[in-house]
């Protein structure tokens, strides 16, 4: 029985060693070979004649699903490849960013928390490109803020609605724990703090911020969470209603798209939705302040506006007049 099983043991690993052989060359052909790369835009074929994309931009093609967040699609690909990508759900014994030039091995430093920090390579990242292991198989996608790992293309791939979870709450990794460093005050009852430590999620200890934001990110809409928090010297427990994610990743993340305003790069409106209206905002109209602090990024109005948990007044430049909102 033993000699059985070692000969079984020794032909599994032999097929897989003979299904990677060429390393890192092979994949850096298959991307050719399978015209990945189009016109500056990665289009990776997969499985059921399809390919999923990175764009900013709409491709010219059959849409079959869309993530505004991640700025990936799934479209049509009616000629095929013979050999799709299929992505890897082990763990990695090397990784490498591979285009149709080159591949440079290296490993994930850092991994992507939520949507709003992908992560980050050991060596320099050359878009656009693909992360593969030796087997060519997909471990994420490499995008000009970063890598969209390859849990979060998966997910993508299988639900048919494209939506995420939120909490309210945004979290880092700090001083090996989960940190709460932003909050949404517009959140009805929103227990949560700046600086609160997360220490359990439904009864599982939290162990970083990358595992915690991709478990309730991908939670269904209207679940409730058990989360146990530290703050100060105080260990409290809350429960907490998953709502829908309104902002993030190549979305503006501020909270206020939780009121129905969204912001570009440089903080002008873009967007606002009906229930917004009653604030008598205009398209381009330019955020300055929070709460009296000059916000010149994202990050700025995330952190101000989770300092008042009552309300917040917001400074706002039309053309050359100034005018303050009042949000409560």
């Amino acid at each position: 029985m033993l000699r059985v099983f070692l000969a079984f043991v020794f032909v599994f690993f032999n097929l897989q060693a003979s299904s990677c052989k060429g390393g890192y060359n092979s994949c850096r052909q298959k991307v050719i070979d399978s015209k990945s790369i189009q016109n500056s835009t990665l289009l990776v074929p997969l499985k059921k004649h399809q390919r999923v994309v990175f764009s900013t931009t709409i491709p010219h093609a059959k849409i079959l699903k869309y993530d505004p967040f991640l700025s990936l699609y799934l479209i049509e690909d009616k000629k095929g490849f013979r050999y799709p990508f299929r992505i890897n759900m082990r763990t990695p014994l090397g990784v490498a960013a591979v285009n149709d030039k080159m591949a440079i091995e290296g490993k994930i430093v850092k991994k992507q928390i939520g949507l709003n920090s992908f992560a980050t390579f050991s060596e320099p990242l050359f878009y656009p490109s693909i992360l593969t292991n030796s087997c060519c198989a997909l471990e994420g996608i490499v995008t000009p803020r970063g890598i969209i790992e390859k849990e979060y293309i998966k997910r993508f791939l299988k639900v048919k609605k494209v939506e995420y979870g939120d909490i309210g709450i945004r979290v880092e990794d700090k001083k090996n724990r989960v940190v709460v460093k932003a909050f949404n005050p517009f959140l009805k009852d929103n227990p949560f703090r700046v600086g609160d430590c997360i220490l359990k999620l439904d009864g599982i200890k939290v162990k970083d911020a990358s595992t915690f934001m991709r478990k309730i990110l991908f939670s269904k809409v209207g679940l409730t969470h058990k989360i146990e928090i530290k703050r100060a010297s105080k260990i409290l427990t809350c429960k907490v209603k998953t709502k829908k994610r309104r902002g993030g990743g190549y979305l503006s993340d501020t909270f206020l798209e939780f009121l129905g305003i969204s912001f570009d790069k440089n903080l002008n409106i873009i967007a606002i939705k009906k229930k917004a209206q009653k604030y008598q905002l205009k398209l381009g109209d330019k955020l300055l302040q929070v709460n009296l602090k000059d916000v010149t990024n994202e990050e700025d109005i995330l952190k101000n506006i989770s300092q008042n948990k009552k309300e917040s007044h917001l400074l706002f430049q039309r053309d050359n007049f100034q005018f303050f909102i009042r949000l409560n």
